[in-house]
C-alpha cells in the first residue's frame, strides 16, 4: 500500500510539474509572438507597453540573440528571425514536455487502475471463506458378516 502511494504521488508531482514548465512555455511564446510583432511592425520603443514587451523578450531571447542577422525594413521596422528561431525551439519543448504529461497520465491512470483491480480482488478473497478443513476420515472397508458367508461345502439357496 505504501508502495502505491508512494508511486502515485511521485507520477502526480512530476506531472504538477510538467504542467507548470507547460504554463511557462506557452507564456514564453505569447511573448516572442508580440515582440516578433512589435518588431516588425515597428512599434515605438518610448511606448510604456513597448518597452515592457522588449524587456520581457529580452529575457526570453538570451540563448538566441545573435544567432541569426536581424532584417531591417524602411522606417523602424526589423524581421527579426531570432525570434522566429527561439519560437519554432521553445514549440518543439512545448510539445516533447506535452507528450511527456501524457505519458505520465497514462502511468498515472494505469497505476490507479492497477491498485483498483488489486484491492478488488483482495477484498473478494477476504469476503469468501477459507475452506473448513476437516479431519482425515479413516477408510473403512466392510467386512462380510457370519450370516451372509457361504462356505464352499453348502450349495447357494435356490431361487424362489
Amino acid at each position: 500500500m505504501a508502495d502505491h502511494d508512494a508511486k502515485w504521488t511521485t507520477i502526480w508531482m512530476a506531472r504538477a510539474l510538467a504542467y507548470v514548465i507547460y504554463a511557462y512555455l506557452i507564456i514564453v511564446e505569447i511573448l516572442l509572438l508580440q515582440g516578433f510583432l512589435l518588431r516588425l511592425f515597428g512599434a515605438d520603443e518610448s511606448a510604456g507597453y513597448t518597452q515592457w514587451a522588449y524587456d520581457s523578450l529580452d529575457r526570453v531571447m538570451e540563448p538566441f540573440r545573435g544567432i541569426f542577422t536581424p532584417i531591417e525594413f524602411e522606417g523602424d521596422s526589423v524581421l527579426d528571425t531570432s525570434i522566429l528561431f527561439a519560437m519554432v525551439i521553445y514549440g518543439i519543448i512545448a510539445i516533447a514536455l506535452r507528450a511527456l504529461i501524457d505519458w505520465l497520465a497514462f502511468r498515472l491512470a494505469k497505476e490507479q487502475r492497477d491498485h483498483d483491480q488489486q484491492a478488488a480482488m483482495d477484498a473478494a478473497a477476504a469476503a469468501v471463506p477459507a475452506a473448513q478443513v476437516y479431519p482425515a476420515t479413516p477408510i473403512v472397508t466392510p467386512t462380510p458378516s457370519p450370516t451372509t458367508q457361504t462356505s464352499p461345502e453348502t450349495p447357494p439357496p435356490p431361487p424362489a
